[in-house]
């Protein structure tokens, strides 16, 4: 049987972004915003989404990812009971919970890094970080060097072969498991995080809950080092996503087809097997919608995510058309405070959110979206077609990035077989093992073969 995550779509959550939050916490007023978030559960729902990543959620300095304390919800959102509440109500919408993990660092008001500051040699927390050298100074003029993540000085990297750091970061996944009832942990800078100390969280979570789901933030590299059984279940599938925008700004399937093929072919793909998490956008990159050369792209975009291998996740806003691109180096546009009732009285493209709902309809019923094995029928510049195969019945799925229609004859991946068009709900008539068919620009077909 498979386990939630394998089967799930995400909706992923920014939290201090969507509800406004001031950009610094003053540290001392709790102001409780959990019931604006609370209020996104039965939109997400709407959408076939069953699972949310959030965050960064924990007691920060600015962004969310220079930690004070783990073990506090940021006041600028709630507190720890107000957090408890909206993991039980999503629960009871049939919605998991996975946080953010932000492991690799913290901020430089967190307990350790505030000891070193004031007893230098003699803290008991030196061996906590890495590189601290009394020797050497910091951009902040502490008196002392350290190591911080990309030269992001507010930033100090955590030393995980200090043991010490290990079993407290343990004890915070603890914490959160028991307190909050999560169901999942991502990763941030998992490429940062020694393999070890990811096979002790995995063994950690696995006695806690045994269908925990940890996944891992991996930009570059060999993603299979991550995902096994003994480390994380998945990682972010960067090489796809960017497959996914730059395939259709140069008109190319080729790219996201070359992607896939190498990744997932069942006769030799090298990630074959593997459930990574696939984007089109997240709090790190520009919005799909600012990305794309022709703004009807968006539609095959989205087809796409929901229908090749992978756990789709939906960035908030960006199911209507969201706009957003970095400014002088700030991520803030990428990450608006937005009102969920006003933002749909105005949706930009109502259309896009109704075919995003489809998608995730469709997804729910054909599982040979989720389980099916992948197999591309057709390839040109401007047209893409391929089969999620699972035993005798699968999903037949066709794009067209052109800006006319396109006339295609699909080979069909199982003979003498029916096909059903899932989106107009009609029967399509074959011919000779063939399915001969018309796109619109930027049309998608998804068909069922009984």
């Amino acid at each position: 049987m498979a386990k939630w995550f394998e089967e799930a779509v995400f909706y992923h959550m920014y939290p201090l972004g969507m509800v406004g939050a001031p950009k610094w916490n003053d540290g001392t007023s709790v102001t409780h915003r959990f019931a604006e978030l609370e209020a996104w559960l039965p939109h997400i729902a709407s959408l076939g989404c069953t699972a949310v990543y959030i965050g960064p959620l924990f007691e920060s300095t600015s962004h969310g990812y220079d930690t004070k304390d783990y073990k506090l919800v940021d006041r600028r959102l709630g507190d720890n009971a107000d957090f408890v509440h909206f993991v039980k109500a999503a629960h009871e919408t049939g919605i998991r919970i996975v946080v953010d993990g932000v492991f690799n660092h913290t901020g430089r008001e967190f307990f350790a890094f505030q000891d070193i500051q004031k007893n230098r040699q003699n803290s008991a927390y030196c061996s906590w970080y890495k590189g601290i050298n009394f020797g050497w100074n910091s951009p902040y003029n502490d008196g002392f060097g350290y190591e911080a993540w990309r030269n992001c000085f507010e930033l100090v990297n955590l030393n995980y072969w200090e043991p010490k750091v290990r079993q407290y970061i343990l004890d915070v996944i603890r914490f959160w498991i028991d307190t909050f009832d999560i169901d999942g942990i991502r990763l941030d800078c998992a490429d940062c995080l020694d393999f070890s100390f990811l096979q002790e969280m995995r063994t950690c979570v696995d006695e806690k809950k045994p269908d925990f789901w940890l996944m891992g933030e991996v930009i570059h590299g060999d993603y299979s080092r991550y995902v096994t059984p003994d480390k994380i279940n998945s990682v972010t599938n960067y090489e796809l996503h960017k497959g996914l925008y730059s395939g259709h700004n140069d008109h190319n399937y080729f790219e996201i087809a070359h992607s896939i093929r190498r990744q997932f072919d069942s006769n030799g793909g090298i990630y074959r097997g593997l459930r990574l998490y696939s984007f089109v956008d997240n709090h790190d990159v520009d919005r799909i919608a600012s990305k794309l050369n022709v703004a009807g792209h968006i539609y095959p975009v989205y087809t796409l995510l929901f229908t090749l291998p992978g756990i789709p996740s939906i960035y908030y806003g960006s199911e209507w058309g969201i706009q957003g691109r970095k400014t002088g180096g700030s991520d803030d546009p990428l990450r608006p405070a937005v009102d969920l009732k006003e933002a749909l009285k105005a949706v930009p493209d109502p259309t896009l959110l109704a075919w995003i709902k489809t998608l995730g309809q469709i997804r729910k019923e054909e599982d040979a979206l989720v389980n099916g094995s992948y197999q591309e029928l057709l390839l040109t510049n401007r047209q893409y077609a391929f089969a999620r195969l699972l035993g005798d019945r699968g999903v037949l799925v066709a794009v067209n990035n052109d800006e006319r229609e396109a006339s295609l004859s699909i080979r069909l991946p199982l003979q003498n077989k029916f096909c059903f068009d899932l989106v107009r709900k009609k029967s399509l008539q074959t011919d000779g093992g063939f399915l001969h068919v018309v796109l619109a620009p930027n049309e998608s077909l998804l068909a069922a073969i009984r």
